[in-house]
């Protein structure tokens, strides 16, 4: 946590503010019961009223100035505890912003949600309270020792009993709450995971009849989190009657031993009443330090998930000095021009490669199709040219760079992709578009519509292009979805387009009019189209068959089937013998 409390730097003047005023209402409420003790030992007994008031209206200044100071420095504290955590939150971000894949999959989409909000709002109010009972605290119970030691020594002996049963009884539960919080937080982690799978796939679970053991599920979850949470507060519920029974018991020692020293004339009624105050001031400053101990076990293991998080370093990363074109032999003068040398690829703890030695090139103006079974790695294969992940072996180029040596915004600058999953964004169909180019005018969303063929059914909507879409594109089709998405990548006018089986939910006839239309729009683009469907990929100026993460072969549609078992194999288990003819 001290870690994390680090980027506390930008706060650093109204943290000096609030220390000065929890100083101040420190200092003001000290010296209230000696104000009392002259009241009652100089005024009442001595029964001089003037004095009465007078000191009476001194304590209403100070107890006056102190309320002030309590209020602003809450404020303060409020403040910058907000701040914080706001920028917190958007640290977090950025730096989750160029995870790759890899990072995302290793701590969980469920996992960076709960440690985004919920871990960082724990250390938030931790914070808060810190600024005021952690600095205000200490300064009371070692201010409160001194004034009653100051009124009457020997009567303090009473604290070098309680207060080492206290402290070893708040460090008891400290130790002990600990591990349980993190445990608790690992458990949210899972409930979330378990209800954000519950609602993404509520569709598949209603449609299987699964709803009762989703149910089991989540009940499981829920009672495992519920029964690490109860074991968690018996632990810190023992500290509270711990605290008030041996203050309780302090009271009465005091009372007894301070009556006997009034009795022997050793010590007066208003010594033992502003005694009696300033034990109460240590006792409630020691039941906030208690509080606080409650609370920095679980703000302590949210802070360790969060820097886990900011600690995580990217594996794909961009490269410090990027390697002149001046400094490499002439390239062509390609726009678009990219290239497999000898490319190996596994995932992160597989067994074996999803890519082995793959070797080919694809030129701007032509169009390459990569068909094969499942698994083959045709997805796979597409996602290095992006940099989403980084080869094993090999080179992936692009205009005669390797993609390691450009920047990814530069790199990805050159790319329009449209993923397997289509992938919509709340906001208007307009804000959909014109996610793919900012400055899109609408002529060229409009434009990238028609190629796409979404004019059909965006036209028919209540708003046209200003119709709104719902959160993951729930209120339009699978196939909207796609069109949508490939508008999106068609208004970035890029140099290589990347289609991810984004043709699957469309119909033939719409696929074909679809097709047709790209011709017109990527002359100059180089086109890399990875698809299930022999009939989108047959016209393919050169396709690309995989099998087992390695080629099986090169070549056009008719090349192929002379040359390739396993294309034959495919295009004959998807059309007629006349159709093949």
């Amino acid at each position: 946590m001290i870690k994390l409390f680090k980027q506390l730097k930008p706060f650093s003047l109204p943290i000096a503010v609030i220390l000065l005023l929890v100083f101040l209402q420190s200092m003001g409420d000290l010296y209230l019961p000696t104000l009392m003790s002259d009241i009652v030992d100089k005024g009442i007994v001595q029964q001089d009223r003037a004095l009465i008031w007078k000191i009476g209206g001194f304590m209403l200044l100070v107890a006056g100035s102190g309320a002030l100071c309590s209020v602003i420095a809450s404020f303060l504290s409020a403040k910058v505890a907000m701040g914080f955590g706001r920028n917190t939150r958007s640290r977090v971000f950025s730096h989750v912003e160029n995870f790759t894949l890899t990072e995302f999959d290793k701590l969980g989409t469920a996992s960076l949600i709960t440690r985004t909000t919920n871990d960082i709002t724990q250390v938030q109010t931790v914070l808060m309270m810190m600024l005021r009972m952690m600095v205000g605290a200490p300064m009371m119970m070692i201010g409160g020792i001194i004034m009653a030691v100051s009124e009457n020594a020997k009567l303090s002996l009473v604290f070098a009993v309680v207060i080492p049963v206290l402290v070893l009884a708040i460090s008891y539960v400290g130790i002990k709450g600990l591990p349980l919080f993190k445990a608790n937080q690992l458990k949210l982690d899972k409930l979330n995971l378990v209800l954000r799978e519950h609602l993404v796939g509520i569709r598949v679970i209603r449609s299987f009849n699964r709803i009762q053991h989703e149910q089991k599920r989540f009940s499981a979850a829920n009672r495992d989190l519920t029964d690490t949470a109860i074991k968690v507060n018996k632990i810190m519920a023992l500290l509270m009657p711990m605290m008030m029974f041996v203050m309780n018991f302090s009271m009465i020692g005091i009372l007894y031993f301070g009556g006997i020293r009034i009795n022997n004339g050793e010590l007066q009624v208003g010594s033992l009443m502003a005694f009696i105050q300033y034990a109460m001031q240590i006792m409630f400053s020691l039941i906030m330090v208690s509080m606080m101990f409650v609370l920095i076990p679980r703000a302590s293991a949210s802070a360790i998930r969060i820097n886990e998080v900011l600690d995580m370093v990217p594996e794909i990363t961009d490269p410090e000095v990027k390697t002149s074109l001046a400094d490499q032999p002439p390239q062509p003068a390609l726009r678009g021009f990219v290239e497999f040398k000898n490319v190996s690829f596994s995932y992160p703890g597989a067994e074996q490669s999803a890519l082995s030695d793959i070797s080919f090139s694809a030129r701007p103006g032509e169009v390459t199709a990569i068909i094969g079974g499942t698994g083959s790695g045709k997805s796979t294969l597409l996602s290095l040219i992006p940099r989403f992940y980084d080869v094993v072996e090999g080179e992936v180029l692009v205009d005669g760079d390797d993609v390691r040596q450009l920047t990814q915004e530069e790199l990805r600058a050159k790319i329009g992709y449209v993923p397997q999953k289509a992938v919509l964004f709340t906001g208007t169909v307009n804000d959909n578009i014109r996610y793919g180019m900012k400055d899109a005018t609408d002529e060229e969303i409009r434009h990238a519509a028609e190629v796409a063929q979404a004019m059909d059914f965006v036209s028919e909507m209540k708003d046209g292009f200003d119709s709104e879409i719902a959160q993951g594109g729930g209120n339009v089709s699978g196939g909207q979805k796609q069109r949508l998405s490939i508008a999106r990548a068609l208004v970035r006018k890029p140099e290589i387009y990347l289609f991810d089986d984004s043709f699957s939910a469309l119909d033939f006839k719409t696929d074909a009019k679809l097709r047709a239309a790209l011709k017109g729009e990527t002359l100059e683009s180089t086109v890399l189209i990875v698809a299930q469907r022999v009939s989108t990929v047959m016209d393919a100026d050169r396709i690309i068959v995989l099998e087992e993460g390695r080629i099986a072969g090169i070549g056009s549609h008719s090349e192929l089937l002379a040359s390739s078992d396993v294309y034959r194999e495919i295009v004959s288990s998807q059309l007629s013998e006349e159709e093949i003819a």
